[in-house]
């Protein structure tokens, strides 16, 4: 018997999925042209997305926090250069209780189905209990929403403390503890030098080695703050710095030989100069070209390795027991605790198996082959429709938060000539849709994530195409996704009502 629902909406024009930095910033947009008619979805119970999620001992940003900010709400507070998640998670909030939109989130409200109505043609977005209708919907769900769980043996059976980063247990101790880190990715490389200051010993499980350059973070000084409050133009001046010198990094992910070896001279001096063990050395430096995964940034992960309670293993996983971590060679490595640092559901993103379209077909169906979006924004078979922070949106060398505005101007000024003709429904051609994904790939294909070879979350197995990564410079993404050309797309009106 199908339970009761408690609450219906009438029609909202907008209708918003997640409160992140993509999802405040498109909220924020809406507002501030008036766009009142507006609903935005959060599955928790305050905004933040991932910076509200990921809590773990060290969490921070790698990239600086006054380009990794919303341009329309500079920061001169920000603590430091590469700031910490609580000042991160603080600024998003800020952004929204100024902005005003917190009278527009429904929080504790977890999508469970966005379908599209071909006969009344809005949106029904369906949270459990609850309904919601919209013209338009919007996912910014994101890229790292959703924990990856590693599928390991026996990981069921282990009876100690088991937890995800994303899904840290402040609650459960780990002081003096065997504690196992299985990941040496972004996050683990920020929890392994927190815990190994508390713990009896960490048992670090590795499978690829990263790229590791230094992490060249200091706190502001009050005197700086204040002429960022005083000069506010110093702080774009300062943006506009990080940004092109960042710029310069993407030419290393374009396999240009010359900054490749620039970049892989910094990294392996970085790591000779932090691990003096040439044997630990040689456990921990890749294999692969630098820039085919993620560039990390970290000025004590290596000497975290080097401490005596800290050991590298680079035996894979064989299975888990209920009390240990048996590796290939037949070893039983004790434990009491396990932190999975095993990354996020980027490339099949939980979310698309929600959204259903046209003729009842889901997002998760029609990428069944990879995600794709044109303009990283718009999906054929899926009217109305906009995604944030989804296909090739990813970026490696860069501010992510540029990247979703640019994504959000392209979403207002599509909603700004539906406005300006007076039609209700708009769907990207199928025609367009290939065009863009096709060009994607031709400019992928002499990339590092391409060539470089390794295995990276950003290129999709089932396809073999780089699906999570934007494969070009930062500034040409805003160049070309932020425009919005009515061509590409196909109009219908509708006949909307409030019932």
């Amino acid at each position: 018997m199908n339970t009761p629902l408690q609450h219906e909406e009438a029609v909202t024009d907008v209708i918003v999925i997640g409160t992140g930095f993509s999802g405040i910033g498109m909220a924020s947009q809406l507002l501030r042209r008036g766009e009142t008619s507006l609903i935005v979805l959060e599955r928790a119970d305050d905004v933040g997305g991932t910076w509200r999620d990921n809590q773990y001992p060290g969490a921070a940003c790698d990239q600086p926090s006054h380009l990794y900010s919303l341009s329309f709400r500079l920061n001169p507070d920000w603590p430091s250069v590469f700031s910490s998640q609580p000042a991160i998670w603080d600024y998003l909030r800020m952004v929204a209780r100024e902005e005003g939109l917190l009278p527009y989130i429904r929080f504790n409200e977890d999508v469970k189905e966005a379908r599209w109505n071909d006969e009344t043609q809005h949106w029904v977005v369906r949270t459990g209990e609850n309904v919601y209708r919209g013209r338009f919907l919007v996912s910014a769900a994101g890229l790292l929403s959703d924990p990856k769980m590693p599928d390991i043996q026996g990981l069921e059976n282990f009876r100690g403390d088991v937890f995800h980063s994303a899904r840290w247990a402040h609650e459960i101790p780990l002081d003096g503890k065997r504690v196992g880190v299985i990941g040496t990715g972004a996050s683990a490389i920020q929890i392994i030098p927190e815990i190994a200051k508390i713990a009896g010993h960490v048992s670090v499980y590795q499978r690829t080695p990263a790229w590791i350059v230094p992490r060249l973070d200091r706190q502001f000084t009050e005197e700086e703050k204040g002429v960022f409050r005083k000069f506010p133009e110093k702080m774009q001046e300062l943006r506009s710095a990080i940004f092109w010198e960042n710029e310069e990094r993407y030419a290393q992910r374009a396999a240009v030989p010359a900054l490749l070896a620039k970049a892989t001279a910094i990294a392996l001096k970085h790591l000779e100069d932090q691990v003096p063990d040439p044997e630990l050395r040689r456990m921990l430096t890749p294999n692969y070209e630098i820039g085919c995964k993620r560039v990390l940034k970290s000025s004590d992960f290596y000497p975290a390795m080097c401490r005596s309670n800290v050991s590298l293993i680079t035996d894979g996983i064989d299975h888990i027991e209920s009390s240990a971590i048996v590796t290939v060679d037949g070893k039983r490595h004790e434990l009491d605790a396990l932190v999975l640092c095993t990354g996020f559901e980027a490339t099949e993103l939980p979310i698309s198996k929600r959204i259903i379209g046209t003729n009842g077909k889901s997002l998760s169906e029609r990428w069944s082959t990879g995600a794709e979006a044109f303009a990283t924004t718009s999906v054929s078979g899926f009217p109305n429709f906009f995604i944030l922070g989804g296909p090739n949106t990813g970026v490696g060398h860069n501010s992510q938060v540029y990247m979703f505005e640019a994504q959000i101007q392209h979403v207002m000024r599509a909603l700004k000539h539906l406005a300006k003709t007076g039609r209700s429904v708009i769907e990207v051609r199928r025609e367009a849709e290939n065009r863009f994904r096709d060009d994607l790939a031709s400019r992928a294909a002499t990339t590092v994530w391409m060539t470089g070879g390794c295995t990276a979350w950003y290129v999709d197995p089932r396809s073999g195409r780089l699906t999570t990564i934007w494969p070009d410079y930062s500034h040409l993404f805003q160049d070309e996704i932020s425009p919005f050309d009515a061509q590409d797309y196909e109009f219908a009106d509708a006949e909307v009502t409030n019932t």
